[in-house]
């Protein structure tokens, strides 16, 4: 299936998560201006960081099942109101605890609603199976392009202004979210045929998950990435601030993570509709591991900073769409928000535990150097949990319901 026959769910979801995980991967670079502001050291705002991300992913599992059970339109609109709110609760905040409501809880209940497993889940009830990977690739490509897009921005806005205008102008943003939201097919019109599948319940769907050992190897692999990713994007900026380079460039060492994510993502998704996808995943986690090694050990100046961007961003979301393609190959389309959104769920611990772990870790040795090695090993342990996966889709015998 050519990429421009894709429906238009494909699409609203590609403007929604340029939208939704833009806004998101910028926040790295308002941890000095925040810290400032609020005169505190780099673990307070990296727990707020990671509140937000442990948030993004406790509600995941239950913002998947209303998607599941009402449709992805009413909970993306949703979405944008709470993620909007809480942008704009931000940019007023005078205290700490205000700041954990607004960018930690109500800014990862927005994310949960307006991020990929709501948007892969909806996508993979409008594609066949057979270019599952490559659309849910697509998505994660395009949807990247938020990040070269908005940091740039972003940075731009705290040189010219301050964060708290950039926190407004990013809740005004938000509200395209919204508008987005109204094109998109209801629950009921989404195509879904009434096969054995359909008449599985949640609760045998999840039984079924939790009997399947792939399933937590899945989880485990998803929390390694969050780990990754998340510590990366909230603590790249101060790293490369501590060896005294120029304020841009961390910046463009983010934008170019979005920009080659753009190809990565999509190159992973395609790879996974090729080839079996637990040797894929297997070959980007090597990737990610030789990748973070070599930054770690060499110089660091401009350029390899901007180079580590371009070859960690090319192995950044190719996790995304290799992911939810093994659920949705192993488990089917009918309750894969719920399936992925629990996924995602540890796939945010981990998150979590990066961005804390970063401030505290620097906070206490005074460097970042043990957490990079951290992530190298994390990356081998990933590489090897993929192996074992059995890939092959479940076959069920006629369900009723209970």
């Amino acid at each position: 299936m050519s990429i421009f026959r894709f429906p238009l769910m494909v699409w609203l979801g590609i403007g929604i998560l340029i939208i939704s995980l833009g806004i998101r991967q910028s926040f790295g670079i308002f941890m000095m201006p925040i810290s400032d502001t609020f005169q505190s050291g780099r673990e307070f705002f990296s727990l707020a960081i990671a509140v937000q991300n442990l948030m993004f992913g406790m509600f995941q599992p239950f913002i998947g099942m209303a998607a599941d059970r009402f449709g992805a339109k009413r909970i993306v609109a949703l979405g944008g109101i709470a993620y909007a709110l809480g942008l704009s609760l931000t940019s007023i905040a005078t205290s700490s605890g205000v700041l954990f409501l607004s960018i930690g809880v109500l800014v990862g209940l927005g994310l949960s609603a307006t991020s990929y497993v709501i948007v892969l889940g909806a996508v993979a009830k409008v594609v066949p199976a057979e270019h599952t990977a490559k659309a849910f690739g697509l998505t994660t490509a395009a949807g990247s392009f938020g990040m070269f897009a908005v940091i740039p921005g972003a940075q731009s806005m705290l040189a010219n202004y301050d964060w708290q205008t950039a926190m407004q102008v990013f809740a005004v943003l938000c509200t395209v979210i919204i508008a987005f939201s109204v094109f998109m097919k209801s629950a009921t019109s989404e195509g879904q045929s009434q096969t054995t599948a359909d008449t599985q319940t949640l609760r045998q769907a999840l039984a079924e998950a939790f009997r399947h050992p792939g399933y937590w190897f899945i989880h485990a692999g998803f929390f390694v990435c969050g780990f990754q990713v998340m510590f990366i994007a909230t603590h790249l900026p101060s790293y490369i601030a501590d060896k005294g380079l120029p304020g841009n460039t961390a910046a463009m060492a983010l934008a170019y993570v979005g920009i080659f994510n753009i190809f990565g993502s999509y190159f992973w998704g395609v790879m996974g509709d090729r080839f079996n996808k637990r040797y894929v995943m297997t070959s980007l986690y090597l990737m990610r591991a030789v990748v973070l090694s070599l930054f770690v050990t060499l110089p660091l100046t401009t350029e390899t900073a901007i180079v580590f961007g371009a070859a960690i961003g090319f192995c950044w979301l190719g996790t995304v769409p290799l992911t939810s393609g093994l659920v949705r190959q192993i488990f089917g389309p009918r309750y894969m928000s719920t399936l992925y959104g629990l996924v995602f769920f540890t796939h945010q611990i981990g998150s979590f535990l990066g961005a804390w772990a970063g401030g505290r870790i620097y906070d206490f040795y005074g460097s970042y150097t043990p957490i990079w090695w951290a992530t190298v090993v994390l990356a081998l342990a990933a590489a090897l949990l993929h192996l074992p996966i059995n890939d092959k889709p479940l076959v069920r015998a006629s369900l009723q319901p209970a």
